[in-house]
């Protein structure tokens, strides 16, 4: 975890990247209320349909993605290093979900617990989110590990639900 307090971060800007499962959407949430500043979820970026089986062009959603962080304020989360990457240079912090794959994919499982266990897009998911430690590619722990060394503004990496959610009390405090 980063020694920065949240009240002392330029947080006019948050990128948040992790694993699916990680608690990326839950984190923008508060934030960006907290923060009055808009939230962009980079899943509904990347994917045309609800039930995420249809990718939009990448240079599509680049395009889109690159329109949001142009914007005074905001919070962006998602696992697509791929667009992360690209938003980087305008973002003022970063924070890193890192958690054990093992609690996304259990989360995961809570989350979506309306759904059949035998749903393919489930089981798909959970897959996913159970490899990110090995997963090769812009949406991995490696890549996602780059961005987070390489970014040089203010920095969180959060490792369990406990530093999630004392980071949220710390800031909330603030008030």
């Amino acid at each position: 975890m980063s020694t920065h307090h949240p009240l002392t971060m330029n947080l006019t800007r948050t990128l948040i990247i992790g694993n699916s499962g990680s608690g990326k959407s839950w984190l923008a949430k508060r934030l960006a209320e907290h923060l009055q500043v808009p939230w962009i979820d980079l899943d509904l970026i990347h994917w045309i349909s609800d039930e995420h089986s249809i990718a939009r062009p990448r240079a599509e959603a680049l395009g889109m993605a690159r329109v949001a962080a142009s914007k005074e304020r905001w919070v962006i989360e998602g696992v697509y290093g791929w667009m992360v990457s690209e938003l980087v240079k305008q973002a003022t912090a970063l924070i890193w979900l890192c958690l054990e794959d093992e609690d996304c994919v259990s989360h995961i499982r809570q989350r979506e617990a309306k759904r059949d266990d035998s749903d393919e897009l489930l089981i798909a998911l959970q897959d996913w989110a159970g490899s990110y430690r090995t997963r090769e590619g812009s949406s991995g722990f490696a890549a996602h590990q780059c961005l987070f060394e390489g970014f040089s503004a203010l920095k969180f990496q959060l490792m369990n639900r406990d530093e999630v959610t004392a980071f949220v009390s710390t800031m909330q405090q603030a008030d």
